[in-house]
Parts: structure tokens; sequence; C-alpha cells
């Protein structure tokens, strides 16, 4: 308890991996909602529909590594922070 009261070790670092999961769900549910769009969209243009559903898989491989790279640079500066309260404790 004293730890979160007087800020001695980080709550966010273990926040962040929640984070990077809700970020996961949120890509693979816009991919989703791309490739329907897309196949809805085949009713009336073939293959501007077959574009947007090809282009699904590649939106959210693209999202899913950019909130893969966002949560691992919050993690690199909390892994920083650590690392000089290591040094200056000493």
């Amino acid at each position: 308890m004293r730890n979160l009261l007087f800020f001695d070790s980080m709550v966010t670092p273990r926040i962040i991996v929640f984070i990077y999961w809700t970020l996961l769900a949120a890509s693979a549910i816009g991919g989703l909602v791309i490739l329907f769009s897309g196949l809805g969209t085949m009713r009336y243009s073939f293959f501007a529909g077959l574009g947007i559903a090809i282009v699904a898989p590649v939106v959210f491989l693209f999202l899913a590594l950019l909130a893969r790279i966002y949560c691992e640079v919050m993690i690199v500066l909390f892994k920083i922070n650590d690392a000089l309260q290591d040094i200056r404790g000493k």
C-alpha cells in the first residue's frame, strides 16, 4: 500500500497490457467492419467490394502493429524510468 501512496512503484505498466489487448480487439473489430463493408459493397460493384475486402486484413495488421509499437514505446519509457531510479539509488 505504501508503494501506491508514495509513488515508489508505477501502476501504469500493468495498465499498458490491458490497453494493448483493448487496442488489439478494437483493430480486429475494425478489420471485420471493413471486411463486411466490402462484402456488402460487392452487391453494387464487385471489384470495388473485392478491393475493400482485400484491404481489410492489411488494415487489421497495420492497426495491430501500430498498437504493439505504441505499447512497447510506453513500456520502454517506464523501464528507462526504473533504470534511472536504480542508478539514483546507488
